[in-house]
C-alpha cells in the first residue's frame, strides 16, 4: 500500500511539473539508437566489402548506420542489374562484418501460400499495403507485413510471419539477429 501511495505522489509530482511519466518498456521492442542517414564515402570500407561479397553486382546508392541491443549495423541499399531494389543489413560480430539480413519489397500473391494463409488466419481482413522479404543469413525468411494506418488514428499493422521454406510461422515479437 505505502509502494501505491509513493507512485501516486510521484505521478501528481511529475504532472504538476508538466511531464508525464516513462510508459513501462515493452519485452518485444528492440532497443535501437535510431537509424543515421550515412554517406556512402564515410560507410567503412569492411562494411562495403562484406556487402560486396554478398551482392557482387549490385550498385550502391544509400547506408544507414545506426546501434541495435548494443551491437553496430549498417544498412547498405542499392539496385541490381535488372533495376529492383535490394537493402543489405550487416552486423559487426567477432570476427568482422557481416551481412545478416538481404530485404526486398514484394507484391503479397508473390509470398508463398503458408505465409498468405498464415495472415489470413491471424486475421482474415488484413490487406497488406507493403510486404518486405527479409532473407536471413541461416536461409529463414521472414515477411514483414505493414498494413494503412487505421482512419481512427491508431498505430500502423505490422505483422512479422517466419517462413522455413515449408511452415510458415506468425511472430509475436519483433524478430531479432
Amino acid at each position: 500500500m505505502l509502494n501505491q501511495k509513493i507512485g501516486l505522489a510521484l505521478m501528481v509530482a511529475l504532472a504538476a511539473c508538466g511531464q508525464a511519466p516513462e510508459p513501462a518498456p515493452q519485452n518485444a521492442k528492440v532497443k535501437t539508437s535510431g537509424k543515421e542517414q550515412t554517406a556512402l564515402a564515410a560507410v567503412p570500407s569492411e562494411v562495403l566489402q562484406a556487402a560486396r561479397a554478398a551482392q557482387p553486382t549490385m550498385t550502391f546508392s544509400e547506408a544507414e548506420a545506426e546501434v541495435r541491443d548494443g551491437r553496430n549495423y549498417y544498412d547498405v541499399g542499392g539496385r541490381l542489374p535488372d533495376g529492383s531494389e535490394i537493402e543489405l543489413d550487416l552486423m559487426q560480430g567477432p570476427e568482422g562484418w557481416a551481412v545478416v539480413e538481404t530485404q526486398r519489397d514484394i507484391v503479397f500473391g508473390s509470398a508463398p501460400e503458408p505465409v498468405r494463409a498464415a495472415s489470413a488466419n491471424a486475421d482474415p481482413k488484413f490487406t497488406p499495403a507493403r510486404v518486405i522479404e527479409s532473407r536471413q543469413s541461416d536461409g529463414l525468411i521472414i515477411y514483414e507485413l505493414f498494413g494503412a494506418t487505421p482512419k481512427e488514428g491508431g498505430q500502423p499493422r505490422n505483422v512479422e510471419i517466419k517462413f522455413d521454406g515449408t511452415k510458415a510461422e506468425l511472430l509475436t515479437k519483433e524478430w531479432a539477429h
